[in-house]
């Protein structure tokens, strides 16, 4: 029989151990992997090629949002479920586009993640009732022609800047994890405040925060 093969990502410990006795107890379904931030999610998916990734939405470093995109792109046989507090359309509609199978609310994850999971291996989507009951299955799996939401004109460079930006980290630190020069951070964040219209750091923070880039 074949191991449904599983890595899941959150940035705290008891919450991925929770998850981790949960998707292990059912027979077959082995966790081969745990992440604590974005890039590590990334990094190891793509290492190890889990069928399903059960990622939280509000890791530091890289997003759920933004870790689906490059799960999706280096590695597509990988189904990926997002785990978030939030009831968010707009959010939905986000992960829904990067390219994840489902969106599942953390106070219902002990009723609904083995479904979820399951739908997941079978490439079915999956959502937590209060979304799914809100909106139409075909609302939720089917990408708009547009977006009203600007921060869609950043590229996925300039996404990731921003949110180590937000997260108060200084263009030199932006440059060391992202393997680039000072001047090309600098310049980055200097593209990103134009493109959002914003003058200083406190706002895009605050952008970051309203747009669940990052926590509160």
């Amino acid at each position: 029989m074949h191991r449904l093969r599983i890595l899941i990502a959150d940035d705290h410990s008891v919450v991925r151990a929770g998850l981790r006795a949960l998707l292990e107890s059912r027979p077959g379904w082995e966790v081969v992997a745990e992440a604590a931030d974005g890039r590590e999610a990334v990094e190891k998916a793509t290492k190890l090629k889990p069928d399903v990734a059960v990622l939280d939405i509000g890791m530091p470093l890289l997003n759920g949002v933004e870790a689906t995109r490059r799960i999706r792109s280096s590695t597509p046989s990988t189904e990926i479920l997002i785990l978030t507090m939030h009831e968010s359309d707009d959010l939905v509609q986000q992960v829904v586009n990067a390219g994840a199978r489902g969106y599942i609310l953390k106070d219902e994850a002990d009723r609904v993640l083995i479904a979820a999971v399951d739908a997941a291996r079978h490439h079915k989507p999956y959502f937590s009732s209060r979304i799914s009951n809100a909106r139409s299955a075909e609302e939720l799996t089917t990408p708009p022609d547009g977006t009203k939401v600007s921060r869609q004109r950043l590229t996925p460079r300039e996404r990731e800047i921003l949110q180590l930006l937000a997260e108060g980290k200084s263009n030199k630190e932006v440059a060391n994890l992202l393997g680039i020069s000072v001047n090309t951070a600098e310049a980055h964040r200097a593209n990103i405040m134009l493109k959002l219209g914003m003058h200083s750091l406190a706002e895009l923070v605050h952008y970051a925060i309203r747009n669940q880039i990052i926590k509160p």
